[in-house]
């Protein structure tokens, strides 16, 4: 059996919603983590819930364990995920050029077809994808909508297309 692409998913920006006019709020509510309150997208768990389906998910966030700390009951997700730990991927001293957070990608993914929901590409996420031999989509998000229905069509539609169709925005 043919294994599933992996969706890689970060949380502020994403799930976490900010920079939205407050006297016109997207659906959602509002939630405390670390002291801190987040406001969770209502919409973003449903689509996550939906896209299990079609990809193996792993949180993707500065977050690390507390994704599924946090997210997993608020999200409504049945299990947790697994995550991406970000010191891990780098000896001491090192830094990653371009983006914090490629390094544990790489390492993570291997060969495998993936796809990244963030708020925070830059130059070095779009030359890193078009530059991986495995089919890879990026898809960006606004930090105050966050993950809405048009990405996770754009993501079930992106696997149904045949595979080597390299890096796409």
């Amino acid at each position: 059996m043919q294994e599933k692409p992996v969706l890689y998913v970060d949380v502020d920006g994403v799930i976490s919603l900010w920079g939205f006019d407050p006297n016109r709020r997207p659906p959602g509510s509002f939630a405390v983590v670390d002291g801190i309150p987040h406001f969770l997208s209502a919409e973003a768990g449903a689509h996550l819930l939906d896209l299990r389906e079609t990809f193996d998910l792993v949180w993707c966030t500065g977050w690390e364990e507390k994704a599924n700390e946090h997210l997993v009951p608020a999200l409504g997700l049945p299990t947790p995920l697994p995550f991406l730990s970000f010191d891990a991927a780098r000896d001491a001293g090192h830094t990653t050029p371009g983006h914090w957070k490629l390094a544990a990608l790489e390492a993570h993914a291997g060969s495998r077809p993936i796809a990244w929901v963030d708020d925070a590409f830059n130059d070095a996420c779009w030359d890193w994808a078009a530059r991986r031999p495995a089919p890879t989509l990026l898809v960006e998000t606004v930090p105050a909508v966050g993950l809405v229905g048009e990405h996770a069509g754009r993501l079930r539609e992106w696997v149904r297309r045949p595979a080597g169709s390299g890096a796409q925005r």
